[in-house]
């Protein structure tokens, strides 16, 4: 049995602030190692409910986060940018189960710690066929596009709230709950870590439980931006049509497509945004 692993940041045990998840900021090495020791713990846990190999994607920001010399050696990593699926490289068919670690809840979902789609700034709303999309549901649509069901998704909360709505009877962790965007109760990491140990383990064990979960296609992908600059840079993509001043729409039948141009969007949005100064 294969299990793939989709690590977040701003869902991972300890974190509250912002410059914990941003390298040369104050907190960044410890947070490094505090995510590294949440998905060590979901290998345990795999390996533990059978598992025969993990692999596991670095998917938070530059890429360049899980700490490789502290990895459980039975996995193997994917880390660095330039990755075309992004938050879901790797995943494909060949898999029995994936697992979310380290996530967190959709913009603009009260009591989320560090809630946001994608970008922190950048985009206000992401919508999914019509439907509003965090994270969560974007990574778990592309598992479904693969037939992977999601078994255990840890953060947060809210993002367990979210994945439940979403998802069903899926295994979840709260390892903190928000009391506002930057501030949480914390659970301390070997009780949290514990706690992601035994849930991927229980999920594994109950896998004939879980099925994928299933978009229907054509897939049309909504974002909401912060900015009209944005909207008109990102919508000179081949494909990305304008659906208001700040609002672009994609539509295919090819789920990897939606991935990919998310890494499009990311770089653009991204330019666009550091050059146009007070004004954005």
């Amino acid at each position: 049995m294969k299990v793939y692993l989709s690590v977040d940041m701003e869902g991972v045990t300890g974190l509250t602030d912002p410059e914990e998840m941003h390298a040369g900021k104050r907190g960044y090495e410890r947070g490094c190692e505090l995510m590294t020791a949440d998905a060590n713990a979901a290998i345990e846990g795999a390996f533990a409910g059978g598992a025969g190999g993990v692999l596991v994607n670095d998917a938070h920001g530059s890429t360049k986060n899980l700490r490789i010399d502290l990895l459980d050696p039975r996995a193997s990593l994917i880390r660095g940018p330039g990755k075309a699926q992004r938050m879901a490289h790797g995943l494909d068919g060949s898999f029995q189960a994936a697992g979310f670690v380290g996530y967190h809840a959709r913009a603009g979902v009260p009591h989320g710690v560090l809630n946001h789609t994608w970008m922190g700034k950048e985009i206000q709303n992401v919508y999914l066929n019509g439907e509003p999309c965090g994270e969560t549901r974007l990574v778990a649509a592309c598992a479904g596009f693969h037939g992977v069901p999601v078994v255990l998704v840890t953060g947060d909360e809210a993002v367990g709230e979210e994945a439940r709505e979403l998802l069903g009877d899926v295994e979840t962790v709260a390892v903190k709950k928000g009391i506002d965007k930057f501030s949480a109760e914390l659970l301390p990491p070997v009780v949290a870590q514990s706690r992601i140990r035994e849930a991927m383990a229980r999920a594994l064990d109950r896998l004939n439980d879980f099925t994928p979960y299933v978009v229907e296609a054509p897939y049309t992908l909504g974002v909401e931006w912060n900015s009209t600059a944005i909207a008109a840079a990102v919508s000179l993509i081949p494909g990305v049509k304008a659906a208001g001043a700040r609002h672009t729409e994609f539509t295919t039948d090819d789920f990897t497509q939606i991935m990919a141009l998310f890494g499009l969007f990311a770089s653009i949005a991204g330019q666009v945004a550091c050059g146009s100064g007070p004004y954005g």
